[in-house]
Protein backbone atom coordinates (compact mmCIF):
# COMPACT_ATOMS: atom_id res chain seq x y z
CA UNK A 1 0.00 0.00 0.00
CA UNK A 2 1.07 3.47 -0.86
CA UNK A 3 -0.17 7.21 -1.54
CA UNK A 4 0.05 9.06 -4.75
CA UNK A 5 -1.12 12.71 -4.97
CA UNK A 6 -0.95 15.12 -7.66
CA UNK A 7 -1.96 19.11 -8.50
CA UNK A 8 -2.17 20.56 -11.81
CA UNK A 9 -2.59 24.67 -11.11
CA UNK A 10 -4.32 26.36 -14.02
CA UNK A 11 -4.42 29.20 -12.55
CA UNK A 12 -1.03 31.14 -13.03
CA UNK A 13 -1.76 32.92 -10.08
CA UNK A 14 -1.49 30.33 -7.91
CA UNK A 15 1.37 28.65 -9.26
CA UNK A 16 4.02 30.56 -6.37
CA UNK A 17 1.83 28.33 -3.90
CA UNK A 18 2.12 25.33 -5.56
CA UNK A 19 4.53 24.01 -2.53
CA UNK A 20 1.89 24.98 0.26
CA UNK A 21 -0.32 23.32 -1.65
CA UNK A 22 0.97 19.76 -2.04
CA UNK A 23 2.64 19.39 1.42
CA UNK A 24 -0.95 18.73 3.31
CA UNK A 25 -1.58 16.46 0.54
CA UNK A 26 1.78 14.78 1.22
CA UNK A 27 1.30 14.48 4.50
CA UNK A 28 -2.04 13.19 4.02
CA UNK A 29 -0.93 10.16 2.84
CA UNK A 30 1.67 8.91 5.44
CA UNK A 31 -0.52 6.54 6.88
CA UNK A 32 0.04 4.54 3.69
CA UNK A 33 3.19 5.00 3.05
CA UNK A 34 5.78 6.24 6.32
CA UNK A 35 9.06 4.44 4.83
CA UNK A 36 9.89 7.33 2.64
CA UNK A 37 8.74 9.98 0.09
CA UNK A 38 9.40 11.88 -3.01
CA UNK A 39 8.09 14.69 -5.31
CA UNK A 40 8.59 15.85 -9.00
CA UNK A 41 7.72 19.48 -9.59
CA UNK A 42 7.46 21.01 -13.03
CA UNK A 43 9.10 24.72 -13.17
CA UNK A 44 9.80 27.05 -15.80
CA UNK A 45 11.24 26.04 -19.29
CA UNK A 46 15.18 26.43 -19.38
CA UNK A 47 15.95 27.73 -22.99
CA UNK A 48 17.85 25.01 -25.20
CA UNK A 49 20.16 23.52 -24.97
CA UNK A 50 20.38 24.02 -21.04
CA UNK A 51 19.62 21.20 -18.97
CA UNK A 52 18.98 20.46 -14.99
CA UNK A 53 20.39 17.40 -13.53
CA UNK A 54 19.10 16.93 -10.19
CA UNK A 55 21.52 14.57 -7.86
CA UNK A 56 21.35 13.12 -4.43
CA UNK A 57 24.28 11.49 -2.10
CA UNK A 58 23.77 9.32 0.47
CA UNK A 59 27.17 9.75 2.07
CA UNK A 60 28.37 13.65 2.70
CA UNK A 61 29.91 14.62 -0.33
CA UNK A 62 32.00 17.95 -1.95
CA UNK A 63 29.47 19.29 -4.11
CA UNK A 64 31.85 21.73 -6.00
CA UNK A 65 32.15 20.33 -9.18
CA UNK A 66 32.96 23.31 -11.01
CA UNK A 67 36.39 22.82 -11.84
CA UNK A 68 36.46 19.28 -12.74
CA UNK A 69 33.16 19.81 -15.06
CA UNK A 70 35.20 23.14 -16.74
CA UNK A 71 38.34 21.03 -16.72
CA UNK A 72 36.36 18.76 -19.41
CA UNK A 73 33.55 20.92 -21.02
CA UNK A 74 35.56 24.09 -20.66
CA UNK A 75 32.54 25.67 -19.29
CA UNK A 76 30.99 26.18 -15.70
CA UNK A 77 28.53 25.08 -14.92
CA UNK A 78 25.38 26.08 -12.28
CA UNK A 79 25.11 24.30 -9.20
CA UNK A 80 22.68 24.66 -6.67
CA UNK A 81 22.95 22.75 -3.13
CA UNK A 82 21.11 21.82 -0.35
CA UNK A 83 22.34 19.17 1.97
CA UNK A 84 22.77 15.82 0.55
CA UNK A 85 21.18 17.18 -2.81
CA UNK A 86 21.92 19.35 -5.47
CA UNK A 87 20.90 20.82 -9.02
CA UNK A 88 23.59 21.07 -11.60
CA UNK A 89 22.15 22.98 -14.83
CA UNK A 90 24.37 23.54 -17.90
CA UNK A 91 24.18 23.85 -21.91
CA UNK A 92 26.11 20.63 -22.44
CA UNK A 93 25.41 17.87 -24.54
CA UNK A 94 23.14 15.57 -21.91
CA UNK A 95 24.30 12.29 -22.44
CA UNK A 96 28.09 13.56 -22.70
CA UNK A 97 27.08 15.07 -19.03
CA UNK A 98 25.47 11.56 -17.93
CA UNK A 99 28.57 9.93 -18.68
CA UNK A 100 30.70 12.22 -17.10
CA UNK A 101 28.94 12.11 -13.84
CA UNK A 102 28.78 8.61 -13.79
CA UNK A 103 32.36 8.16 -14.39
CA UNK A 104 33.54 10.52 -12.27
CA UNK A 105 30.87 10.73 -9.34
CA UNK A 106 29.84 7.07 -9.50
CA UNK A 107 28.40 7.31 -5.65
CA UNK A 108 25.63 10.47 -7.08
CA UNK A 109 22.47 9.28 -7.85
CA UNK A 110 21.07 10.93 -11.15
CA UNK A 111 17.52 11.80 -9.61
CA UNK A 112 16.41 13.36 -12.97
CA UNK A 113 17.09 15.49 -16.08
CA UNK A 114 15.59 17.74 -18.57
CA UNK A 115 14.21 21.22 -19.18
CA UNK A 116 11.38 21.31 -16.42
CA UNK A 117 11.43 18.67 -13.84
CA UNK A 118 13.09 18.86 -10.49
CA UNK A 119 12.82 15.98 -8.34
CA UNK A 120 13.14 15.36 -4.33
CA UNK A 121 13.45 11.74 -2.86
CA UNK A 122 14.24 10.17 0.43
CA UNK A 123 13.76 7.72 3.20
CA UNK A 124 12.02 8.79 6.49
CA UNK A 125 8.12 9.74 7.15
CA UNK A 126 6.67 11.75 4.62
CA UNK A 127 6.56 15.37 6.98
CA UNK A 128 10.20 14.55 7.74
CA UNK A 129 11.27 14.55 4.05
CA UNK A 130 8.92 17.74 2.78
CA UNK A 131 10.51 19.75 5.95
CA UNK A 132 13.97 18.68 5.05
CA UNK A 133 13.81 19.72 1.32
CA UNK A 134 11.39 22.82 2.18
CA UNK A 135 8.51 21.27 0.00
CA UNK A 136 6.07 24.46 1.21
CA UNK A 137 8.69 26.57 -1.05
CA UNK A 138 8.45 25.10 -4.40
CA UNK A 139 6.92 26.78 -7.43
CA UNK A 140 6.02 25.59 -10.76
CA UNK A 141 2.77 24.34 -12.67
CA UNK A 142 2.12 20.89 -11.59
CA UNK A 143 3.55 18.23 -9.18
CA UNK A 144 3.36 14.88 -8.35
CA UNK A 145 4.41 13.08 -5.16
CA UNK A 146 4.35 9.23 -3.55
CA UNK A 147 4.39 8.15 -0.13
CA UNK A 148 5.86 4.51 0.13
CA UNK A 149 5.06 1.08 2.16
CA UNK A 150 8.07 -0.95 1.10
CA UNK A 151 6.61 -4.52 -0.14
CA UNK A 152 9.22 -5.83 -2.79
CA UNK A 153 12.51 -3.81 -2.60
CA UNK A 154 14.30 -2.61 0.39
CA UNK A 155 13.87 1.06 1.77
CA UNK A 156 16.43 3.35 0.00
CA UNK A 157 16.22 6.68 -1.38
CA UNK A 158 17.20 5.33 -4.85
CA UNK A 159 13.85 3.16 -4.44
CA UNK A 160 11.60 5.77 -3.40
CA UNK A 161 9.17 7.25 -6.22
CA UNK A 162 9.03 9.24 -8.34
CA UNK A 163 10.69 7.42 -10.75
CA UNK A 164 12.18 8.74 -13.87
CA UNK A 165 13.66 8.14 -17.15
CA UNK A 166 14.91 9.68 -20.28
CA UNK A 167 14.00 13.57 -19.94
CA UNK A 168 10.75 15.34 -17.98
CA UNK A 169 9.26 12.60 -17.16
CA UNK A 170 8.40 10.92 -14.27
CA UNK A 171 6.18 8.19 -12.64
CA UNK A 172 4.87 7.67 -9.25
CA UNK A 173 2.94 3.47 -8.56
CA UNK A 174 0.08 2.27 -6.18
CA UNK A 175 0.31 -1.61 -6.47
CA UNK A 176 2.38 -3.98 -7.92
CA UNK A 177 3.25 -5.11 -11.12
CA UNK A 178 3.69 -8.96 -11.92
CA UNK A 179 5.41 -8.81 -14.83
CA UNK A 180 8.90 -6.52 -14.16
CA UNK A 181 11.47 -9.34 -14.94
CA UNK A 182 10.10 -9.78 -18.27
CA UNK A 183 9.73 -6.14 -19.12
CA UNK A 184 13.44 -5.60 -17.63
CA UNK A 185 14.77 -8.84 -20.20
CA UNK A 186 12.92 -7.25 -23.33
CA UNK A 187 14.38 -3.69 -22.79
CA UNK A 188 17.92 -4.57 -20.93
CA UNK A 189 19.12 -6.01 -24.84
CA UNK A 190 18.03 -2.44 -26.12
CA UNK A 191 20.43 -0.54 -23.86
CA UNK A 192 18.20 0.50 -21.34
CA UNK A 193 19.65 0.03 -17.97
CA UNK A 194 18.14 -0.57 -14.89
CA UNK A 195 19.09 0.84 -11.60
CA UNK A 196 16.80 -0.67 -8.90
CA UNK A 197 15.23 -3.96 -8.51
CA UNK A 198 11.78 -2.05 -8.42
CA UNK A 199 8.98 -3.01 -10.31
CA UNK A 200 7.83 0.61 -10.50
CA UNK A 201 11.08 1.55 -12.69
CA UNK A 202 10.22 -1.40 -15.22
CA UNK A 203 6.58 0.62 -16.06
CA UNK A 204 8.61 3.96 -16.24
CA UNK A 205 10.98 2.75 -18.38
CA UNK A 206 8.71 0.89 -20.47
CA UNK A 207 6.66 3.88 -20.86
CA UNK A 208 9.58 5.99 -21.85
CA UNK A 209 11.17 3.82 -24.08
CA UNK A 210 7.66 3.77 -26.76
CA UNK A 211 7.82 7.59 -26.54
CA UNK A 212 11.47 7.70 -27.20
CA UNK A 213 10.58 4.99 -30.29
CA UNK A 214 7.90 7.55 -31.16
CA UNK A 215 4.50 7.03 -29.10
CA UNK A 216 3.05 10.23 -27.40
CA UNK A 217 2.05 10.03 -23.79
CA UNK A 218 -1.84 8.45 -24.30
CA UNK A 219 -0.32 5.74 -27.17
CA UNK A 220 2.58 4.70 -24.63
CA UNK A 221 -0.10 4.23 -22.09
CA UNK A 222 -2.25 2.46 -24.22
CA UNK A 223 0.72 -0.19 -25.03
CA UNK A 224 1.11 0.01 -21.02
CA UNK A 225 -2.40 -1.80 -20.76
CA UNK A 226 -1.18 -4.46 -23.00
CA UNK A 227 2.12 -5.32 -22.03
CA UNK A 228 1.68 -4.16 -17.79
CA UNK A 229 0.12 -7.10 -15.87
CA UNK A 230 -0.79 -6.33 -12.16
CA UNK A 231 -2.65 -4.02 -9.83
CA UNK A 232 -1.61 -0.44 -10.38
CA UNK A 233 -2.92 3.36 -10.20
CA UNK A 234 0.28 5.00 -12.32
CA UNK A 235 0.60 8.98 -12.00
CA UNK A 236 2.58 10.26 -14.52
CA UNK A 237 4.60 13.71 -15.03
CA UNK A 238 5.68 15.38 -18.34
CA UNK A 239 7.07 18.69 -19.06
CA UNK A 240 3.32 19.84 -20.12
CA UNK A 241 0.90 17.34 -18.41
CA UNK A 242 -0.57 15.35 -15.73
CA UNK A 243 -1.79 11.82 -16.63
CA UNK A 244 -3.50 9.09 -14.23
CA UNK A 245 -4.33 5.45 -15.68
CA UNK A 246 -5.74 2.33 -13.17
CA UNK A 247 -5.76 -1.19 -14.31
CA UNK A 248 -8.56 -3.04 -15.45
CA UNK A 249 -9.94 -3.78 -12.27
CA UNK A 250 -9.05 -0.71 -10.58
CA UNK A 251 -8.64 -1.99 -6.93
CA UNK A 252 -5.82 0.85 -5.74
CA UNK A 253 -7.81 3.89 -5.10
CA UNK A 254 -7.49 7.29 -6.65
CA UNK A 255 -10.02 10.33 -6.67
CA UNK A 256 -10.01 13.28 -8.40
CA UNK A 257 -10.89 16.87 -7.70
CA UNK A 258 -11.12 19.33 -10.75
CA UNK A 259 -12.30 23.02 -10.51
CA UNK A 260 -11.69 25.89 -12.65
CA UNK A 261 -8.47 26.57 -10.87
CA UNK A 262 -7.05 23.51 -10.07
CA UNK A 263 -6.81 19.25 -10.93
CA UNK A 264 -6.21 17.46 -7.92
CA UNK A 265 -5.44 13.68 -7.54
CA UNK A 266 -5.03 11.42 -4.30
CA UNK A 267 -5.31 8.16 -2.95
CA UNK A 268 -8.04 9.22 -0.48
CA UNK A 269 -9.54 12.41 -0.22
CA UNK A 270 -8.46 13.21 2.91
CA UNK A 271 -5.25 14.63 1.16
CA UNK A 272 -7.90 16.81 -1.13
CA UNK A 273 -9.56 18.49 1.94
CA UNK A 274 -7.68 21.35 2.50
CA UNK A 275 -7.68 22.70 -1.30
CA UNK A 276 -9.32 26.46 -1.58
CA UNK A 277 -13.51 25.62 -3.26
CA UNK A 278 -13.07 21.81 -3.22
CA UNK A 279 -16.53 21.45 -2.07
CA UNK A 280 -17.82 23.02 -4.94
CA UNK A 281 -15.27 20.43 -6.77
CA UNK A 282 -15.82 17.95 -9.50
CA UNK A 283 -14.93 15.05 -7.54
CA UNK A 284 -14.96 11.32 -9.64
CA UNK A 285 -13.08 8.19 -9.07
CA UNK A 286 -11.32 7.70 -12.48
CA UNK A 287 -12.86 4.44 -14.56
CA UNK A 288 -10.55 1.52 -14.95
CA UNK A 289 -8.73 1.43 -17.96
CA UNK A 290 -9.97 4.99 -18.96
CA UNK A 291 -6.90 7.66 -20.01
CA UNK A 292 -7.13 11.01 -17.70
CA UNK A 293 -4.99 13.49 -18.65
CA UNK A 294 -4.61 17.23 -18.21
CA UNK A 295 -2.32 19.33 -20.32
CA UNK A 296 -0.83 22.41 -18.18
Amino acid sequence: MCGIVGLLIKKPEWRESLGELMVPMLIGMSDRGPDSAGLAVFTATLPEPHRKYSLYSKDKFDWDLRRSFQAVFGTTPEIEIDGNRAVLTSDREPDRVKQWLKAKHPNLHLLSTGRTIDLYKDTGKPAMVAERYNFSTLKGSHAIAHTRMATESAVTPDRAHPFTAGEDFCLVHNGSLSNPYSIRRRLEPLGIHFETDNDTEAACRFLEWRMREGDDLETAIKQGFVELDGFYTFLMGTADKLALVRDAFACKPAVVAETDDYVAIASEFRSLAHLPDVKNAHLYEPAPEELYVWTV
